[in-house]
C-alpha cells in the first residue's frame, strides 16, 4: 500500500547531491513564496542578486538573495503542491546550502469565524497526499515543529494569528463535503497543498521549516497594516506578507 512506501533502510537511486554536485553555502535562510506578483515586486523594491537556479525540463526557477537589515536572505518562487514545493527544497538545500525555510501562501478557511483577520500558523497537517509517505513513516498527521517559534515572532511583531491543524491535500477538486466535515471535526481550520510534504522533507533532511498561511480575509486586519508597514501608503499590498517573512527571518 502507498502508506507503507517509506524506506529508511536502503539508499535512494538518485539524489539532489548526485544531480547538482557539492555547492558552496550561499545563504542560511530562505523565503519561499508561490506568487509571481510578489517575486516581481520584491525584485523592483530591493537590490537583489541571482545566486543559483533550479533546473527543470519545463523551465528554470531562479534563486535570489537580498540583504534586509544587515542579514542575507535568499528567496524564490516555488512550484505548487507537496511534491513540487518539497522537491524544490530538496534541490535548494544543495544549491545554496540553506538550512531554514520560511514558506507562506494562501489557504482555504474551514472556519471563518475563528480565522477572520488573522494569519494562520499550522501546528499539524493531515497527510492527504502521497509525497510525505516517502520521507517519514505513515501517520494521519505530521507535526509542524516550529509553530510556537512562528507564533512568538508574530506576537513580537503585533500580528494577529491563530494556530491550528491544516488539511494538506493534492486533490483540490476532490475536497468533498464529507471529507471537509471530517477534517473540521478533527480540528482542522484550513486546507492547503504543501505543509505535510514540506515538513516531511525537512524532518528527513534535518532542516527547519517555518510556515504561515493567509486566508482570504486576512488583509482586513487594520493592525496588520499599521504595525508591519507603518504609514507607507504606496507599498503594494502584495509585499506585506513578504515583509512579514523578512521580519520572521530576523527572529529565527
Amino acid at each position: 500500500m502507498i502508506i507503507n512506501t517509506f524506506d529508511g533502510r536502503t539508499e535512494a537511486i538518485i539524489s539532489p547531491e548526485k544531480f547538482y554536485g557539492k555547492r558552496e553555502k550561499l545563504c542560511d535562510i530562505c523565503i519561499v513564496t508561490f506568487s509571481e506578483i510578489i517575486i516581481n515586486n520584491v525584485l523592483k523594491t530591493f537590490r537583489c542578486e541571482k545566486i543559483s537556479e533550479i533546473v527543470a525540463a519545463n523551465g528554470t526557477i531562479p534563486i535570489y538573495r537580498l540583504k534586509y537589515k544587515g542579514k542575507d536572505i535568499a528567496f524564490y518562487m516555488t512550484m505548487i503542491s507537496s511534491t513540487g514545493a518539497g522537491t524544490c527544497i530538496e534541490e535548494v538545500r544543495c544549491l545554496i546550502g540553506a538550512e531554514k525555510y520560511i514558506m507562506f501562501g494562501s489557504c482555504g478557511c474551514l472556519d471563518k469565524d475563528i480565522t477572520a483577520g488573522k494569519a494562520i500558523i499550522p501546528t499539524e497537517a493531515y497527510r492527504d497526499e502521497g509525497f510525505s509517505y516517502h520521507y517519514v513513516p505513515a501517520a494521519d498527521y505530521i507535526t509542524i515543529k516550529n509553530a510556537d517559534v512562528v507564533a512568538k515572532a508574530f506576537e513580537d511583531m503585533g500580528i494577529p494569528y491563530i494556530k491550528g491543524k491544516t488539511w494538506t491535500t493534492d486533490g483540490i477538486y476532490r475536497e468533498t463535503k464529507g471529507n471537509m466535515r471530517n477534517r473540521k471535526n478533527e480540528g482542522c481550520i484550513a486546507v492547503e497543498m504543501e505543509c505535510a510534504g514540506v515538513q516531511a522533507v525537512c524532518d528527513f533532511r534535518g532542516l527547519e521549516y517555518y510556515s504561515f498561511l493567509i486566508s482570504g480575509d486576512l488583509l482586513d486586519s487594520q493592525e496588520w497594516d499599521r504595525r508591519i508597514l507603518g504609514n507607507d501608503e504606496e507599498m503594494n499590498h502584495q509585499l506585506k506578507n513578504f515583509y512579514i517573512a523578512l521580519e520572521l527571518a530576523l527572529r529565527v
